[in-house]
């Protein structure tokens, strides 16, 4: 054999490193498509396993949606029989109710026709004898013992210048002593106006001249307490606004004097003035008071 050069046995060496190489290469590339084949038998078993589970699946779905459409319709027509039910015991009691209050209208219809027979028999009745009443003379005579029983006292008259209380006081014993009614009460008393009192009448109106309540309330408002206590408050409001005179004193007069009264001819201010005229006021009622007593025990 030729003798191989350096350069050849070099290259001899690097080829057979290739071919190695070449060769491990091969062999990894068949261990991983080996192993790649066997990932892709499991894998599609997987899928054959998974498509097997996803029709148990569906099948099972299947089945329980026929189960609750079952179950769901059983319902609905249970559910259908006990409203039938329902509404049937509904209409019986809607026709027994109709047939009580039938029976009930029948009933008062009869009642009413009893009734009016028998109103109709007391208006004839009573027909009767206001016939007979009016057939009868219009006269009749009093009672001696009726009135010898209940005596009679004159009508009094208010001018409006006396006290309105001792009026009203004298009227209510005159007229509970005579017997009146409200309606008598009110016409003697609009009977017994006079001067100012009688002016009066004009504020109130025409259809309350027989109210017994509105004419004493107007009364009550002109004459009455509260009507007198406001009128002293005006008085000693104008009497204090007025300047007295440099002479003049508590009796009235612009001289000095010392008489039996017992002023002392000095001046008054207004404060002393008002409380001289609250205790005038004060004694007015106590008088007052003693003479409605005094006329209530002489009635």
């Amino acid at each position: 054999m030729p003798e191989t050069g350096p350069l050849t046995r070099s290259m001899d060496e690097k080829f057979e490193k290739l071919f190695d190489m070449i060769a491990e290469m091969k062999a990894g590339l068949e261990d991983k498509m080996e192993v790649g084949q066997e990932e892709m038998q499991s894998g599609q078993e997987e899928m054959r396993s998974g498509q097997e589970r996803l029709e148990q699946v569906r099948s099972v779905q299947e089945e329980m949606k026929s189960q609750i459409q079952a179950h769901t319709e059983s319902e609905v027509e249970e559910i259908k029989i006990h409203v039938d039910g329902c509404i049937g015991k509904i209409e019986e009691e809607v026709q027994c109710v109709k047939l009580k209050i039938e029976e009930v209208e029948s009933e008062v219809q009869r009642k009413i026709e009893g009734v009016e027979e028998k109103v109709q028999e007391k208006i004839s009745n009573l027909e009767r004898r206001i016939n007979e009443l009016e057939e009868r003379p219009n006269y009749f005579p009093a009672s001696q013992e009726f009135m010898s029983s209940r005596p009679t006292v004159k009508p009094l008259t208010f001018d409006g210048q006396t006290s309105w209380t001792v009026f009203k006081t004298r009227f209510d014993v005159v007229s509970s002593t005579n017997g009146w009614t409200d309606f008598v009460k009110a016409s003697q008393l609009v009977a017994s106006f006079r001067g100012s009192a009688a002016e009066v009448l004009q504020g109130i109106p025409a259809d309350k001249l027989t109210d017994l309540t509105t004419i004493e309330k107007a009364l009550e408002s002109r004459f009455g307490d509260s009507h007198l206590t406001q009128f002293y408050r005006t008085e000693l409001k104008t009497e204090a606004r007025r300047k007295p005179s440099r002479n003049g004193c508590r009796c009235g007069t612009t001289n000095d004097c010392t008489d039996a009264s017992g002023c002392s001819g000095k001046l008054i201010s207004p404060v002393l003035r008002r409380r001289q005229q609250r205790r005038r006021h004060a004694t007015f009622n106590q008088i007052d008071g003693r003479k409605r007593s005094e006329i209530i025990s002489g009635l």
